[in-house]
């Protein structure tokens, strides 16, 4: 058996328990005798994590949910290969989530970026069960409560259980969030109302989809709260800026002219 090496009581993270990375953030989260997977990342590394989790003396039977945060192909593409090597798993994600894997959209999910020639295989693949704000998912004697935060894209899920939340791609430790792209799906009013509820909550540990873990600290929040504050008055981010200053300046210097010399 290989030893359990636990973040939190109850927590392991597939990354530090293989100490490399393979890919995105894959918690396992265990209690009595049952446990559950957030994410699964790639394809091509969800044999070696089921042969860690086996490894580690947790029957496969007992795997009772793989929940899928959000439907980006880094997060979810090994969904299917999971299903077959963990048939009693109860696949779950947010409502669109469901509908973008069912169908395997390649655009939503980044697995088709034509402009930087990205094209990745996104296998269709059907969640069992629908989830969002409020849903509770029990292991065991624990309670991960479902938090809708979108955002980086609307079916960005969040789970708390107890002071620790499984936060996503909504914040790292160095103050970035996920991408934010109009293709995608982002929205940064929203993402900033997910950021502020992240900040103001009695969670102490933030556990990312990508990255180590960090604290819940506030300074760090509010900084990055701050600076989407300005990406929504930004054309950098083009539509999904709400607004763009300069060209409300620009109509008043087309009515009142403009003077080099006062320029």
């Amino acid at each position: 058996m290989q030893e359990r090496r636990e973040l939190f009581p109850h927590v392991i993270e597939m990354n530090y328990q293989a100490r490399r990375r393979l890919g995105c953030s894959v918690y396992l989260v265990f209690d009595a005798d049952e446990w559950i997977l957030i994410d699964i990342g790639y394809e091509d590394t969800v044999e070696e994590i089921v042969e860690l989790i086996r490894q580690m003396d947790f029957p496969l039977s007992n795997c009772k949910y793989i929940v899928a945060t959000h439907a980006d192909v880094d997060h979810v593409q090994g969904l299917k290969r999971a299903r077959e090597l963990l048939p009693s798993a109860v696949l779950c994600g947010h409502p669109e989530a469901a509908a973008l894997l069912a169908k395997g959209e390649r655009v939503m999910t980044y697995a088709e970026i034509s402009a930087q020639k990205i094209s990745i295989d996104m296998p269709s693949v059907k969640l069992d069960q629908k989830i969002s704000e409020g849903d509770v998912l029990k292991v065991g004697n624990l309670e991960l409560e479902v938090w809708h935060t979108p955002g980086h894209t609307n079916n960005q899920l969040s789970f708390r259980m107890g002071n620790l939340l499984f936060a996503g791609d909504n914040i790292y430790r160095d103050g970035c969030v996920g991408n934010i792209d109009a293709h995608h799906g982002s929205d940064i009013v929203d993402f900033i109302e997910s950021l502020t509820r992240i900040r103001d909550s009695e969670v102490e540990w933030l556990l990312p989809s990508h990255g180590p873990v960090f604290r819940n600290d506030p300074e760090l929040l509010t900084a990055t709260i701050e600076r989407l504050h300005g990406y929504s008055h930004m054309a950098d981010f083009g539509t999904c800026a709400i607004d763009w200053p300069l060209m409300e300046e620009w109509e008043s210097e087309l009515v009142e002219g403009f003077d080099p010399e006062s320029a």
